[in-house]
């Protein structure tokens, strides 16, 4: 039976990413992630367990616009029109990552992690994330209280969370 989106959150990283790598083994899964204000943090949980090249070959780290649109194909006028932290952008991040890697499930993040950066649209603590493949993509907004180190770990954990209920479903 899937587990609760409010049982998932109350586990720590290395117990989601073990349930994860479970899922993927099992289903025979593929998954890659593309970051901007994490900077790796879902790699690096994803990655701290053992076994896991067998489900994840690829990770991005884009923090630039440049980068994403060199890396993941995100084109600059989105970019342009909507900025970084927003659903287009992380669709478009998760699409390119899925087509890069040959992964059958993605997630991407971008937002602002803090102190400073935010704006009245989009304050510190505003994250945006995305989870699909290389055709079908659905995101998600969230507003993480805290300091930036509270914020890129809550991003961590949505993303994990997302991940493993994609797999679940």
């Amino acid at each position: 039976m899937p587990a609760s989106p409010q049982r998932l959150s109350n586990l720590d990283l290395a117990t989601l990413a073990e349930r994860l790598g479970r899922l993927c083994r099992q289903q025979g899964r593929q998954v890659t992630c593309a970051e901007s204000c994490t900077g790796g943090g879902v790699a690096s949980a994803i990655t701290a367990v053992a076994g896991s090249s067998d489900y994840f070959e690829t990770g991005y780290v884009t923090y630039s616009n440049a980068a994403k649109s060199r890396l993941l194909g995100v084109d600059p006028a989105l970019l342009e029109a909507h900025g970084a932290v927003s659903r287009e952008v992380v669709e478009a991040m998760v699409a390119g990552a899925c087509r890069d890697s040959g992964a059958t499930l993605g997630v991407a993040i971008s937002g602002v992690a803090g102190p400073g950066g935010g704006s009245d649209a989009k304050p510190v603590g505003t994250v945006w994330l995305a989870w699909g493949d290389a055709g079908t993509q659905q995101a998600e907004h969230y507003h993480f209280p805290g300091d930036r180190r509270a914020v890129r770990e809550q991003a961590v954990r949505a993303a994990l969370v997302g991940l493993i209920q994609r797999l679940d479903a």
